[in-house]
């Protein structure tokens, strides 16, 4: 996909690649916008929401309420809102894991070398199919 990279915002180019303000560059993406865009914190940021997805596809899946959602995770229920709209700047990443960890989930770390293919590391999160 190709993303146009501007000082303020990334946005993707249109289909004929027409009509590029100046001092925007485009630049090839591997699909992730949020990363691309070299917004700072892009990485926390995609952390933080992977790990609200999977908390969220778990109170689905269980048909919890927000009430009870926020009962059984110890949070209020404007908190379980905030989650469920993603809206994560009022959790850090190990509270989001600690939330996975009362909804009886595992959160495994795991640290390795990055390829050689890569210019840099990287922090990923992925979810079982039974934690999503």
């Amino acid at each position: 996909m190709l993303f146009l990279e501007t000082m303020k915002r990334a946005i993707m180019a249109n289909r004929n690649g027409e009509a590029v303000a100046a001092g925007d560059r485009i630049i090839r993406s591997d699909g992730n916008a949020l990363l691309d865009s070299d917004c700072v914190g892009a990485d926390e940021r995609q952390t933080k929401l992977r790990l609200a997805h999977a908390i969220n596809a778990l109170i689905a899946r269980r048909q919890l309420t927000q009430v009870t959602a926020a009962d059984r995770l110890g949070i209020g229920q404007p908190k379980v809102s905030a989650l469920a709209n993603l809206k994560l700047d009022g959790f850090s990443v190990e509270r989001l894991m600690v939330l996975l960890t009362v909804l009886d989930q595992d959160v495994e770390i795991v640290i390795r070398n990055k390829p050689r293919s890569r210019s840099s590391g990287r922090i990923s999160v992925v979810a079982t199919a039974e934690g999503r």
